[in-house]
């Protein structure tokens, strides 16, 4: 870790950030963070200092300023999330993180992923049969909850070559009370309160028993049989050291294996889900992705290198990480030494956050934000954006090294079921953020199942 990091705060002393009120935070600070960092940005600019249960934040809201926090080696990143990713990838820093990136690497090569496209639309394929019972009926499915149980399937098999469907759905109980509980320790960041129960700590402890079993077995049965399938698990099992020639020992390669697993399915599988709804409000939008698919496709399976053919299908799921970004805010990082940022002082060892939901709305870069408007990603719409107006994956050196997996995956997931069915909200149902460690919904998202309409309705407001 660079901890001799010495900086240069200019050669005049930068002013303190502008910030709230004791009283325009007790106004404001309640369980909904997405409204904090809206109200605080629009208020105080795109440099705010406030007071946190962690002591002093600086929230940045500009493209500029966010690229110089991801790419300065001043900024470290904290271990919010360590008590259930260990040293993983997402945690992790310095030598021991670059060693790790360095070694996941190559099972995220353009190859290793274009291999991935038959398993995605497999799964997929597979999904929609069973879903065949329920089309055409008033029963609805819970989008949220067969996203998830979709994408751990595929990236269990897809990284670590395991067969996840027996344990599905355990699985999948034990992720969202670890997501739950940590987005309730990181939403104090932005002055929601936390209240730790004895039950709670328990029902972690359960959940984290729970994962921390399967993981142990995939890694025990894989070291057992001493195969290569030259997935991410065989390329942690087969690293040594140059010097001392040790391999990763059980606990850090289970550390990579929770972080690829937790991180892999569940950005996806948010991602997805708030595609659905927003496709469900807005009909013309829908037709002319299902215009797309029709002419490209004519009712065959995508593939990845078809991907390229199908523009408007990825304008689609960029929208939807826009408006939605599945990580609404980045692991808070740590100021090592005094800086400054846009003219203001940022204090050594404050702690600077980052979110890609605020700045996603941010009305110099986004014109009428709240709108659903996938043509915003046309290339000549897009050309003159700053690269840090929009970063649903992270960026600089810690850029998440699975985003293009995730991106394809999504891909092929829309333009399958986008072929066969409309999904539409049940009635009434409410639809409300809930910002854990990602961006979930509140209430689920329970969705019918329809043939296509050849005429689209008007659209509904996002």
């Amino acid at each position: 870790m660079d901890n001799d990091i010495k900086k240069s705060v200019g050669s005049q002393n930068p002013k303190a950030a502008p910030g709230p009120t004791d009283i325009w935070l007790q106004q404001n600070c309640n369980e909904n963070p997405l409204n904090f960092l809206l109200a605080i940005t629009r208020e105080y600019g795109d440099v705010v200092q406030y007071t946190s249960a962690y002591g002093p934040v600086h929230l940045v809201n500009h493209p500029h300023y966010v690229g110089h926090v991801f790419q300065d080696k001043n900024y470290i990143r904290t271990r919010l999330l360590s008590l259930a990713l260990g040293d993983g990838l997402i945690t992790s820093e310095g030598a021991y993180w670059r060693s790790q990136r360095h070694l996941a690497q190559p099972a995220f090569h353009h190859q290793c992923i274009a291999a991935f496209d038959e398993l995605v639309t497999d799964a997929t394929m597979a999904m929609l049969r069973r879903w065949d019972a329920f089309a055409g009926t008033d029963q609805p499915i819970q989008v949220p909850a067969e996203m998830t149980r979709l994408t751990l399937g595929i990236i269990g098999k897809a990284l670590f070559d395991a067969d996840l469907s027996g344990d599905a759905d355990i699985l999948a109980e034990a992720i969202t009370t670890i997501v739950e509980d940590l987005g309730r320790v990181g939403r104090t960041l932005f002055g929601s309160e936390y209240n730790v129960s004895p039950m709670r700590n328990r029902q972690f402890e359960t959940a984290m028993e729970i994962v921390d079993r399967i993981v142990y077995g995939i890694i025990n049965e894989r070291r057992q049989e001493k195969k290569q399938t030259g997935d991410l698990l065989s390329l942690l099992l087969s690293a040594r050291d140059e010097e001392t020639g040790q391999g990763l020992n059980d606990r850090q390669v289970r550390d990579e294996v929770v972080t690829m697993l937790v991180a892999g399915h569940e950005t996806t599988a948010n991602m997805l889900a708030w595609t659905w709804y927003l496709l469900s409000g807005h009909p013309t939008i829908e037709h002319r992705l299902h215009t797309e698919l029709a002419t490209v496709l004519e009712g065959r399976l995508p593939t990845f290198q078809g991907l390229s053919s199908l523009p408007y299908n990825r304008m689609v799921l960029q929208e939807s990480l826009r408006l939605y970004p599945p990580v609404w805010f980045i692991a808070p990082r740590q100021a090592l030494a005094d800086d400054e940022i846009g003219g203001y002082l940022i204090p050594a060892n404050s702690r600077v956050v980052v979110s890609p939901y605020a700045m996603h709305r941010h009305t110099a870069y986004w014109q009428n934000p709240e709108q659903f408007d996938p043509e915003r990603f046309l290339p000549e719409r897009s050309i003159s954006r700053p690269r840090y107006a929009f970063f649903p994956f992270g960026g600089g050196h810690h850029l998440c090294l699975g985003n293009n997996l995730a991106m394809m995956e999504g891909e092929l997931v829309l333009a399958t079921i986008a072929q066969h069915y409309q999904l539409r909200l049940c009635p009434g149902h409410p639809v409300e953020p809930d910002p854990l460690v990602t961006l979930r919904h509140r209430y689920g998202l329970p969705m019918t199942l329809h043939a296509h309409s050849a005429t689209p309705k008007n659209d509904l407001e996002t």
